[in-house]
């Protein structure tokens, strides 16, 4: 039973150890080994950083998604004298950062036998002060519905305003602001006005 069985072949000591002392003491071998050993660890390591990296980059402040300004808004004409106020409540939101402001803005204000309400949009350039305060020129159109003396007139206007924002911190949830500006009313009478607005800012987060 023992002639049966199939005879296991052996390779040729020769052959391993003419292999394997090559691979060794081969200078062009270790070379390649070690070329390619380094470049391992530089891989792994550049792929920790950015790994870490990508866990860390989330921002701290996020920016609001838009701001409220709540206030008053007393105004002098210019073309007729007399003085008129009334409160003031505005939306803004930046389209472009550090380049662009949308402010839409609605202000009813009393005189003197009239009641006027001013509908406004203004395109703002924004610049940045510090960290709490911030400053923006505009200019935009208005439509301007007025009543006085049971007339009902209804025109176009221009308005333009400097912006000075000051915000309680650096995270820019809450605040005040300090609006003047300047009227021109395309209607009949082409009625010129100065006012100042004022009031609180909030944030939208």
């Amino acid at each position: 039973m023992m002639q049966n069985l199939p005879l296991l072949k052996r390779k040729p000591k020769g052959r391993e150890c003419a292999v394997v002392p090559f691979c060794v003491h081969n200078p062009n071998v270790r070379a390649w080994v070690r070329a390619h050993r380094v470049n391992a660890t530089n891989s792994v390591v550049i792929l920790s950083f950015f790994c870490s990296g990508s866990a860390f980059a989330q921002p701290v402040d996020k920016e609001p998604v838009a701001v409220v300004e709540v206030g008053g808004a007393p105004g002098w004409s210019l073309t007729n004298g007399g003085w008129s106020f009334g409160p003031t409540v505005a939306v803004e939101v930046t389209p472009i950062e550090n380049w662009l402001e949308l402010e839409a803005g609605v202000t009813p204000t009393f005189g003197h036998h009239s009641t006027e309400w001013d509908t406004d949009l203004l395109f703002k350039k924004p610049w940045t002060l510090s960290k709490k305060v911030e400053f923006m020129f505009g200019v935009g159109p208005e439509w301007v519905h007025v009543r006085k003396y049971s007339m009902t007139t209804n025109s176009v206007g221009a308005q333009a305003v400097l912006d000075f924002m000051f915000w309680l911190s650096a995270k820019h949830r809450f605040g005040w602001y300090f609006e003047p500006g300047y009227e021109y009313n395309f209607g009949p009478g082409h009625e010129q006005s100065l006012g100042i607005s004022g009031g609180l800012l909030i944030a939208i987060p």
